[in-house]
């Protein structure tokens, strides 16, 4: 592994070269904040899928392109005088130091849990009227839910035990079940946003994290049934044309792969 001086050259590497990206390349000169946006999205999630994937020389490569995406923005914002790398830099330190007075001050703390309480309740000194102000409005749904109950939890607003949010989601799965009995279509979408809603808080009770475990179970999906669209090919079949129980075959063979 490098050492502190060879960490600091490379990331000054990486600053000369968007320096020279900028200046020289009609792409990269081109582009603003606005049409960086969804490209950076699109490099955070396929970070996520190598983290996902266990990848770590594809984490290096994706880390790489995140970066570079922060540096970028911070070229931008040094062109109009509004903020450059070091700002970046110093505004992050900053925070970590206020928001860690168990490491920078004299504050005591016994656990994870105090931590995350001390964290919240700092930020609302900053001034932010809400815990929720944190959670990103672009957020995809399933990620929001889970943050909005990691941050009232962090603020004491929580269930007590595992069992209590269980009865609470069979409650909630009782009540969608009386909604669809009623072929209310508007309730029956209100109902099953609760049910959602109370499977990411129990997940969170379990120690699991709601997003990851349905994205494993996506690409387990696709494994099983990718193996069963290259069967019903070796056996010259169209997977339409096949009944359930032929697919169901297959599926079962998929499983013991």
């Amino acid at each position: 592994m490098a050492n502190r001086a060879s960490q600091l050259q490379a990331f000054d590497r990486l600053l000369t070269i968007m320096d020279e990206l900028r200046a020289g390349c009609p792409w990269d000169r081109k582009q603003t904040m606005e049409s960086l946006r969804h490209l950076t999205i699109e490099e955070v999630y396929e970070l996520g899928d190598a983290i996902l994937d266990k990848d770590l020389d594809e984490v290096k490569k994706e880390l790489g392109d995140v970066l570079l995406h922060i540096v970028f923005y911070a070229k931008i914002g040094s062109e109009t005088d509004d903020f450059d790398i070091a700002d970046v830099c110093h505004s992050i330190c900053d925070k970590l130091v206020d928001r860690h007075p168990h490491i920078y001050g004299n504050v005591k703390v016994d656990d994870e849990e105090d931590v995350k309480r001390n964290w919240e309740e700092l930020k609302l000194k900053e001034g932010k009227k809400s815990v929720l102000e944190g959670v990103p409005k672009s957020l995809p749904a399933m990620v929001k839910a889970n943050r909005i109950q990691d941050k009232v939890a962090g603020v004491g607003f929580d269930w007590e035990q595992p069992e209590q949010v269980f009865e609470k989601l069979q409650e909630e799965l009782s009540e969608l079940q009386h909604e669809v009995s009623q072929n209310n279509q508007d309730e029956i979408e209100a109902e099953f946003g609760d049910v959602l809603f109370s499977m990411i808080n129990y997940a969170r009770f379990l120690g699991v994290n709601p997003e990851n475990a349905l994205e494993r179970t996506n690409k387990k999906f696709i494994k099983r049934f990718q193996y069963l669209e290259e069967k019903a090919k070796a056996n010259n079949k169209a997977l339409r044309d096949m009944s359930l129980a032929e697919m169901d075959v297959f599926w079962e063979e998929a499983k013991k792969v």
